[in-house]
């Protein structure tokens, strides 16, 4: 496994992640003990971070993690996410009465006394531009609540304006093959700062595996039944906004290249961690073999110019017109 530093917290954290939105819920059926089971494998695997939320699964994740904690305090750190719980989502409600129970309620389900990493949960484009939001963060640090703060966020103009705030750490945003856009400024521009970047869902809500077929199904309350077109949040958080079928031609062409020795999920990943302003990408696993073939994408040989220039050219045939612009 590698490690790379996460902004300036001090803390090296493992390239390949774990994302736990798929063992709280909203991925169709998971049992708990194949959970703990992926989890324990990946702490083996030398994953050292995770990443959560409390409403995945209502808290359901966060009390999982908890129990892996007790176990291994020493040697892991834990990034949750607060501001989703509010009905309606709006930006008024990113106030310091929601965001200091937000937090309470996730120290008690993580069972500890503070938060290592809090990350504003995909809010409305205007909390960007609300000093006094970043400021109760701040606060909350000073309280001891809160070790270190960071973003989940949906567009690059949103993280862009976050890095600007002086005690920002990590910006977590979507980037994969199937989404190019934060190469073009974000990168260099966290870097200058010194800001962690998070990719999430690297595998495109699992079109970049290469399993799905035109006829895959998914269960009734997986994301992927229910929100393809942005009903119940953000289009581009399933399949990372990309049409289904569409997204099927380009894996097509994207298996035609994926490096011998490495399966579609390894290239994906391992195409991810070519770029340095990566702190780490956060695939999700419901069940130890997942985080098997996941978790030891970081020690496969970096990928070819070639390989990567073929990237890009795909991504500009089948996907740039649907996305690029768009996040």
């Amino acid at each position: 496994m590698q490690y790379r530093d996460l902004g300036r917290t001090g803390w090296k954290v493992s390239a390949v992640s774990f994302g736990s939105w798929a063992i709280g819920g909203t991925w169709g059926p998971v049992k708990d003990a194949e959970s703990l089971a992926a989890l324990h494998r990946a702490i083996e695997l030398g994953v050292n971070f995770f990443d959560t939320a409390d409403v995945y699964g209502d808290g359901r994740s966060e009390r999982l993690l908890a129990q892996i904690r007790r176990q291994h305090s020493d040697a892991i750190y834990i990034a949750t996410k607060a501001g989703r719980r509010l009905n309606p989502h709006v930006a008024a409600g990113y106030n310091r009465a929601n965001l200091t129970a937000f937090v309470e309620r996730s120290l008690k389900n993580l069972n500890t006394e503070a938060l290592d990493l809090v990350q504003l949960h995909c809010p409305p484009t205007q909390v960007y531009y609300m000093p006094e939001v970043f400021g109760v963060l701040d606060d909350l640090a000073k309280e001891g609540k809160v070790r270190y703060y960071g973003v989940s966020v949906e567009k690059v103009e949103e993280a862009l304006k976050a890095i600007e705030y002086p005690n920002m750490q990590s910006v977590q945003i979507i980037f994969n093959l199937f989404r190019h856009r934060p190469t073009e400024l974000l990168f260099e521009q966290a870097k200058k700062r010194n800001v962690g970047i998070l990719a999430r869902v690297p595998l495109a809500s699992g079109m970049l595996t290469g399993k799905l077929k035109s006829d895959s199904t998914f269960a009734p309350d997986d994301h992927r039944t229910f929100n393809r077109n942005g009903e119940a949040f953000d289009r581009g958080e399933t399949f990372s906004g990309v049409d289904y079928d569409i997204g099927l031609q380009a894996v097509d062409e994207l298996k035609a290249i994926c490096p011998v020795g490495m399966s579609m999920v390894q290239f994906a990943l391992r195409w991810i961690l070519m770029f340095d302003a990566v702190t780490c990408a956060i695939p999700g696993a419901k069940h130890p073999s997942q985080a098997d073939e996941n978790f030891t994408a970081a020690d496969l040989a970096p990928l070819s110019e070639k390989t990567m220039s073929q990237v890009r050219s795909i991504y500009d045939r089948h996907i740039r017109e649907l996305v690029h612009h768009s996040w």
